[in-house]
């Protein structure tokens, strides 16, 4: 095999791979953000930046594929619009309720457990094996990675709304794996997390922006909204396209680990062995993940 057919091969896994790194340092972000900031509201600021800022590059894809934003299937585009929307109180509030480890750690780890259910429902073929035993020991070294300490609440609230926002983000992969493959995945993209924050603006109403007017609040949305959604989604649109979706939601645990690290490198976050121990383990199951056959497969 040729580098560039070697190349062209590996695209899908490491556009994923690359989306994920830059959606990993909003909780970094979040942290650098003024005290007063709501994480509700910037989460609804990153869809409204980030979702216009997405259809506005993808005008010249649709111009030269002859395609308009309406001419977009509208039963998938609602069902990702919804589930986009509905990540979001369920991240955030489980979040609130767990701490932000906890729930990063059921999001992140139970969002591809639910892909891969519910890949047969809409009409896919089950994830192999390798499929199942890979995501199990990426599970794992999420969890090693993060590595929960106490403080959070003990009730089961916190937990199902993770579990929640795991199964809106599998939900939403699946309902835009389909259109990516006939629109283009900027348009696709732009258009769902338009939608979804505009389904959440109202929200915007009730809570405090005052934070917005400072430069650390301004520059946190900003990243939020250009760079941690509109680049990250332009590349996570083009790796969709080219992955199936239980790989697709197996690799997005690189979030969890990217997040990790920028906490312990930029915040000052503690340390410890069972730290490395988890990268080592996501690591090579991303890595076993990413150079499948299925995914690796245009």
């Amino acid at each position: 095999m040729s580098r560039s057919r070697q190349s062209t091969r590996f695209a899908g896994p490491l556009y994923v791979a690359a989306a994920m790194s830059l959606t990993g340092t909003t909780g970094t972000t979040q942290a650098l953000a003024p005290d007063d900031v709501d994480p509700t509201a910037i989460g609804i600021l990153r869809l409204l930046l980030g979702g216009p800022g997405l259809v506005a590059l993808s005008a010249r894809q649709l111009r030269a594929s002859h395609r308009a934003v309406g001419s977009l299937p509208v039963a998938p585009m609602l069902a990702a619009m919804a589930a986009m929307a509905a990540y979001q109180p369920c991240f955030f509030g489980g979040a609130a309720r767990s701490g932000v480890a906890v729930g990063t750690i059921v999001t992140m780890a139970s969002a591809p457990l639910f892909a891969g259910i519910l890949e047969p429902l809409w009409g896919r073929d089950r994830p192999d094996l390798r499929w199942c035993l890979t995501t199990s020991v990426a599970v794992v070294g999420v969890v090693l990675v993060i590595n929960p300490s106490g403080g959070a609440d003990s009730g089961v609230t916190g937990p199902l709304l993770s579990l929640g926002a795991g199964l809106a983000y599998a939900t939403f992969v699946h309902a835009t794996k389909e259109v990516i493959a006939v629109h283009p995945p900027t348009a696709v993209m732009g258009v769902a997390l338009t939608g979804a924050g505009l389904l959440l603006a109202p929200a915007l109403v009730i809570v405090d922006l005052d934070w917005l007017a400072t430069g650390r609040g301004t520059g946190a949305a900003l990243h939020l909204g250009l760079i941690a959604t509109t680049l990250a989604y332009i590349l996570y649109g083009r790796g969709l396209a080219r992955v199936p979706v239980a790989e697709t939601t197996t690799l997005s645990l690189i979030e969890p680990l990217v997040a990790a690290i920028l906490g312990l490198a930029v915040i000052g976050e503690a340390f410890s062995g069972s730290m490395v121990v988890g990268a080592v383990l996501v690591a090579s199951a991303l890595l076993v993940v990413g150079s499948s056959r299925r995914a690796t497969s245009s």
